[in-house]
């Protein structure tokens, strides 16, 4: 969370109110008795006092090491990108919860790794999680959804509140996924394979931990050979995260990930500080 600023007004405020009490003493039963001096002086250290909480170094909040807000549903919802965020033709559209495709559907086949069943549960992790878009496991808290497209491309973001323990398991989780499951071969309930690949993918320096991977999977359609290219990023900031899913049939999307990532972890900070997202975007190379 960022420091809280100065406000210099107020110390000056502060300050001159200080002084005119000190002038009405003064001026008092002509020039001033002990009494109303007293009283004056009083008065003053009250006002010194109530200038210095003002001051960063006398304000608890406003320390550095202080932890992000609790997200809320409306939070969640003012925290997810918009069409201005995105640009290069994306468009929002409705019914994102309900995107499924076909080709992340399958058994991983064990039989081809080394230590079959440990690391074959993981990519099986992984497969299932792109699939039902709970990558990040299941939130704990509220949670949110948008969902763009530009010719046959689709980008789906999330932004959800989550078990800080669950939370960081899942992001080393996902830093493993290119080594563990670099490649690897799936099996539909026809028995047609697919060959899906994992490699790392950059995500920008934002938030409070970042992973990304770069998905393909190899497969058919209507007896087509397509590949579905997907580019993963998920970021935390504090106990909530963003996870942002995009690609399709055409190639993937990581410039637009990329965007997606720097503006949606500012809008995120910028509801956990308990502001209101601007509507257009503000960070912008």
């Amino acid at each position: 969370m960022s420091r809280r600023p100065f406000h210099p007004v107020r110390l000056l405020a502060s300050a001159l109110a200080a002084g005119a009490l000190l002038t009405t003493a003064a001026c008092s039963d002509g020039g001033g008795s002990d009494g109303a001096s007293d009283t004056a002086a009083e008065q003053a250290g009250i006002a010194e006092r109530n200038a210095a909480k003002q001051t960063p170094s006398g304000s608890p909040s406003a320390s550095p090491s202080a932890s992000p807000g609790t997200l809320t549903e409306s939070g969640a919802r003012a925290a997810l990108l918009t069409e201005a965020d995105l640009e290069g033709g994306w468009n929002r559209v409705q019914g994102a919860d309900k995107w499924r495709d076909r080709l992340l559907v399958g058994e991983v086949d064990v039989a081809a790794f080394l230590s079959a069943k440990a690391e074959a549960a993981e990519c099986q992790q992984l497969i299932d999680g792109l699939y039902r878009d709970n990558l990040l496991g299941e939130p704990s808290g509220p949670s949110a959804l948008a969902g763009f497209e530009q010719g046959d491309s689709r980008l789906l973001e999330q932004v959800a509140g989550y078990d800080r323990a669950g939370l960081d398991d899942r992001l080393k989780w996902l830093d493993s996924l290119p080594q563990t499951c670099d490649e690897f071969t799936v099996t539909d309930s026809d028995g047609n394979k697919r060959t899906v690949q994992v490699t790392e993918a950059s995500v920008p320096d934002v938030g409070d931990a970042r992973e990304g991977v770069h998905v393909t999977v190899q497969g058919s359609a209507d007896a087509t050979p397509v590949t579905l290219t997907l580019d993963i990023a998920a970021v935390r900031v504090g106990t909530s995260a963003l996870t942002i899913t995009s690609g399709g049939l055409d190639g993937g999307q990581a410039s637009s990930v990329e965007r997606g990532v720097r503006q949606g972890t500012e809008r995120l900070q910028t509801v956990l500080d308990g502001g209101t997202p601007s509507p257009q975007p503000t960070n912008l190379d």
